[in-house]
């Protein structure tokens, strides 16, 4: 039987290593790489062919549900299961709508983990307990935050202190056309059109 070919995605090294350990003397599966960034994600699943994915929401570059999305659109066969420490019943929902097919969290025992894997790969889902708990509760998934990435979350908080592009700029030791680039991101993911708006829905969703 051929091992199950595995991608890590998450941008903190250390649990990168740990899961690899983890999973390396397994007989069924072979972690054929890792991905700190979406864009490595990507470039990682183009080139290395993975069966499944593991996949953290919080990345620096894109948020994990839209590089679930992008993966489930150009790899439809791919399985992406998300392993993260967000536990809101709307992130759970998203991701199930852009066709993830299991969600656990990082504090899961590594035999979940594995249990995961095996499963979504047979063409099941998997959901860790606490998870299939979040998705029985009633009533609507409340309207969820939007996701930012590190350097967006960085970004607003200067926003949010009064800094102009230029210190923001000097602070973060970028050029200005990237604050503003950040800066439009933000305005479009919050649905506003200018930066008092963007505060208070920062505030509202209690990002500052």
């Amino acid at each position: 039987m051929e091992k199950i070919k595995v991608l890590l995605v998450d941008d903190h090294r250390m649990l990168l290593a740990g899961l690899q350990m983890l999973l390396a003397p397994l007989p069924t599966i072979a972690v054929v790489g890792t991905a700190t960034t979406a864009a490595e994600a990507y470039a990682a699943v183009a080139q290395l062919q993975p069966e499944v994915v593991l996949l953290d929401l919080n990345l620096p570059d894109q948020s994990g549900v839209e590089v679930c999305r992008q993966l489930r659109a150009t790899h439809p066969a791919l399985k992406v299961v998300v392993l993260t420490t967000t536990h809101e019943k709307s992130y759970v929902t998203r991701l199930m709508q852009e066709g993830a097919a299991g969600y656990l969290l990082k504090n899961a025992p590594p035999e979940e983990l594995i249990e995961a894997i095996l499963r979504v790969h047979a063409g099941r889902r998997y959901f860790s307990d606490e998870v299939q708990e979040l998705l029985l509760q009633p009533g609507p998934a409340a309207d969820p935050a939007p996701l930012l990435t590190r350097r967006e979350k960085e970004v607003l908080a200067l926003m949010a202190d009064g800094l102009t592009s230029q210190a923001m700029a000097n602070k973060l030791f970028l050029s200005i056309l990237t604050i503003e680039t950040h800066r439009r991101n933000l305005l479009t993911k919050f649905g506003v059109n200018n930066t008092a708006a963007l505060i208070r829905q920062a505030a509202h969703y209690q990002l500052l």
